[in-house]
């Protein structure tokens, strides 16, 4: 049987975090007879079809249109997804805000259980997850008949989104069930790469001592390294930095090819959400910091003359 991916997207493209999904999955795929199929979900969903036929490793996109389905809200979309789920052996999500509200809605209808974050994939029902913030891999072997994953996407490189020829098949809606609806969003708008999916990452901590501070410090350095700007839990708390750039177990979890870490202690609920950084440097005055312990690179220094003279020397 095929593995489907359930895909996130803004109806422009999917989201990074899906197209680490469909790595996950063409993994999976390897050990069944089927491919990989991608589901998505919503209204006017031409441009994101269009987008996700050349996805490399996606042999079927499934497309379920319809006007109740626009805002993506998981009561209404976990329906659609049920109505297809039979036909697959496995049903992936990405571990996102919006995968994990549509994930454990369609395994309790399903009766299956979920196995959350996977992080590698050794056959098609035995994974690796974290557990204890990160402190221990789990290797889960699943025997359900229908396996229903969410797939942490530090864990998997993306899928290529070129050199793919999927077909396209449109589904026919199942009828809302009108339960909840949608009010209102707010989109921060920023010209700065998405922290989430961000190849650099400066984020600051307690350290900082201000909002003032914190923009005065990290804001310059993260506009000279073409960075994402990401917070500890400390400083969102202390109200230096808004909730989206937590970073951490509670917020978002990175895997940037360099994350910079300023006047960062190393909290373990913050290094759940970073450690898995291709190169970590941190910034600090205590040598005893447990930031220093996963840091490639440590400068055990005060952040506010080591921060700029940064600055300076990428300026030049």
């Amino acid at each position: 049987m095929a593995v489907l991916i359930v895909g996130e997207h803004d109806h422009q493209g999917l989201n990074a975090a899906t197209l680490c999904a469909v790595q996950a999955a063409a993994q999976v795929s390897m050990y069944l007879d089927g491919g990989v199929h991608l589901l998505l979900t919503g209204s006017g969903l031409g441009d994101v079809a269009a987008a996700a036929l050349h996805v490399n490793g996606v042999g079927k996109v499934l497309c379920i249109d319809a006007p109740h389905l626009q805002y993506g809200l998981p009561e209404e979309v976990a329906v659609q997804v049920l109505s297809v789920a039979s036909s697959y052996s496995h049903v992936l999500f990405p571990a996102t805000a919006w995968g994990k509200g549509i994930a454990p809605r369609v395994a309790a209808r399903l009766n299956t259980s979920q196995v959350s974050e996977v992080i590698a994939v050794q056959d098609a029902r035995t994974y690796v997850r974290p557990i204890y913030a990160g402190n221990v891999l789990a290797t889960v072997h699943n025997s359900d008949a229908i396996q229903v994953l969410t797939i942490r996407a530090t864990g998997f490189s993306a899928a290529a989104t070129q050199g793919g020829m999927a077909s396209v098949e449109k589904v026919a809606a199942s009828p809302a069930l009108g339960r909840s609806r949608f009010v209102n969003s707010e989109t921060v708008k920023s010209d700065r790469p998405e922290l989430a999916s961000a190849r650099v990452v400066v984020s600051g901590g307690r350290g900082l001592g201000s909002k003032e501070n914190f923009t005065k410090v990290i804001v310059p350095l993260a506009d000279a390294l073409g960075a994402a700007v990401g917070a500890s839990r400390a400083a969102v708390d202390a109200g230096y930095a808004p909730n989206d750039w937590q970073v951490g177990q509670t917020g978002k979890v990175v895997a940037p090819q360099l994350y910079v870490a300023v006047g960062i202690s190393g909290a373990i609920q913050h290094l759940a959400g970073m450690k898995d950084s291709k190169v970590i440097v941190a910034i600090n005055t205590d040598a005893d910091a447990p930031i220093f312990g996963v840091a490639d690179y440590f400068v055990e220094a005060d952040l506010f003359k080591a921060v700029p003279e940064w600055v300076e020397a990428l300026s030049h």
